[in-house]
This record gives structure tokens, sequence and C-alpha cells, in this order.
């Protein structure tokens, strides 16, 4: 895979966690967790990996370890927001590419990164790129949680939502019906891995929230509902769940101590 340029990472980190206070500083192995994601992102060949907080906790923990973070405003409604600010900060080009990467991710996987940084630069026609990969378990296509995407022949999304789209029209009848028993796969599930072209995040980030936005609770949909493209591939690795919640960090630090 040969990697754009250049490109840098983003790590928007709040300290405040209605399910888990304090996420980005619980210790996983004897290093915070945000600690652990900068580790995963500078692997991944960025040229800058900063995190952005608005918490003197979290800056101060990264900053002990050397590394890049950036104090952001406290007012921010998301972290595309604070993202923008450090852009802004940075000075970076209009055509630079950035990837948010989620503060609560200690174990994405480096190609991971890399790969959606340089699906945005070999997508000149585009300035945003993420990507997804199969459902293979019905549960998940139910489960709110899971954002699901609908790509067109050009792999570009169509759609996000937390209903199960597509729908094939005679599990309407019984939903217990439904199986993922075909040759290709039937549900794509959303990863929330971002690159931007500098343009495109400050055009997103220029936005009102949108309608379809509003209804979904999901914020890419801003970016559709605006006429803004968004290129798709199927993540080259698997990408382990997030930190939501104390049991998600129990897995972690088990999976971090058993070397997994």
């Amino acid at each position: 895979m040969n990697l754009p340029d250049t490109f840098s990472v983003v790590i928007p980190a709040r300290f405040a966690s209605t399910r888990l206070p304090g996420k980005p500083l619980a210790d996983i192995g004897g290093l915070p967790m945000i600690v652990r994601v900068v580790k995963q992102a500078q692997a991944s060949g960025a040229r800058d990996v900063v995190v952005a907080t608005d918490d003197a906790r979290v800056h101060d923990a990264v900053a002990g370890h050397g590394l890049d973070v950036m104090m952001t405003r406290s007012e921010h409604q998301s972290g595309s927001d604070r993202v923008m600010e450090v852009v802004a900060a940075r000075g970076w080009a209009v055509d630079h590419v950035v990837v948010n990467v989620q503060g609560d991710e200690p174990q994405i996987p480096p190609a991971v990164i890399r790969q959606v940084a340089t699906l945005l630069s070999a997508s000149c026609d585009v300035g945003v790129a993420t990507l997804c990969e199969a459902i293979d378990d019905v549960a998940l296509v139910f489960n709110p949680n899971v954002v699901k995407l609908v790509r067109d022949s050009l792999m570009r999304a169509r759609y996000f939502s937390r209903a199960p789209i597509p729908w094939r029209r005679d599990d309407f009848s019984d939903p217990g019906r439904v199986t993922l028993g075909l040759t290709e796969p039937c549900w794509w599930r959303h990863i929330g891995i971002y690159a931007y072209r500098v343009a495109a995040l400050a055009q997103f980030c220029s936005l009102p929230p949108g309608r379809l936005e509003a209804i979904e609770s999901l914020e890419q949909l801003r970016l559709l509902e605006n006429g803004i493209e968004i290129a798709v591939a199927e993540a080259c690795a698997v990408v382990p769940g997030g930190v939501d919640t104390p049991q998600d960090l129990e897995r972690v630090r088990a999976q971090v101590v058993a070397g997994i």
C-alpha cells in the first residue's frame, strides 16, 4: 500500500464521560489509555500525532510522556470541531490529509490509520474517507449502537443509520427470520475513523447540524446532507471495539495482559 506523502493524526480526548469518567487516563497495562492510542497512531507513519484536549489532567499526562498535545476550547460540540482547532493552530495546508482517531481506541491497528489516509489521498474527487467492515452477527444488525452504512458502486457512502439498512423486503413480516446466509455481505458496520482534507473539514465544521444528523444522532450525515462525498473502503484489519464502559475497559486490560 503506497502512503500519501504526508498525513497527520489528531486525537480528540475529553476527560468527561457519562459511563466512564476520566476515560482517557484509565490505566491499561501501566499506561494511560490516551498514551496507548498515541503510540498506535505513531506506528502508522503519520507526520504528526497530536492529542486535542480541554482538560489539564489529560494534557499533563500526555505531555509527561513526551508526546504532542494541545489544549483546546471547552465549548466544542464535537471531536471534529476540536480537530479543526488544532488544524487551524498548526496552519496545515488546505489539501493536507488529517485523520481523526478516537481517543478511546487503544487497540486500533496502525495499518487501518494508514489505510484511511491512503484512501483519501487516492480519491482525488472527495474530501473525506472512512472505513467499514462486514457484519457477521445478526444481533449486531439490530443493535442501534452499531452504525450501518450503504455504499454505491463507486464505493461512496450513501447513508448511515442505526437501523438495519438495507432491509430485504421479505424479512419485513418476521425480523426473526433474518439470517446472514448470503454469498456477499448484506450489512456493513461503519468504523468511526475519518480522514479529511483540511478544506473539507473546515467546510464541515462551518455547517449547522443537519436534520438527518439530529434524527440519527450521527454527525457524518451532515456531510451527506450537504453534498460532501465520503469514500468508503473495507478495513484491512479487524478493528477491536473501543472503550465505552467499565466492562470494555476490563476486556482491554485483560487482552493487553495476555498479549492479544
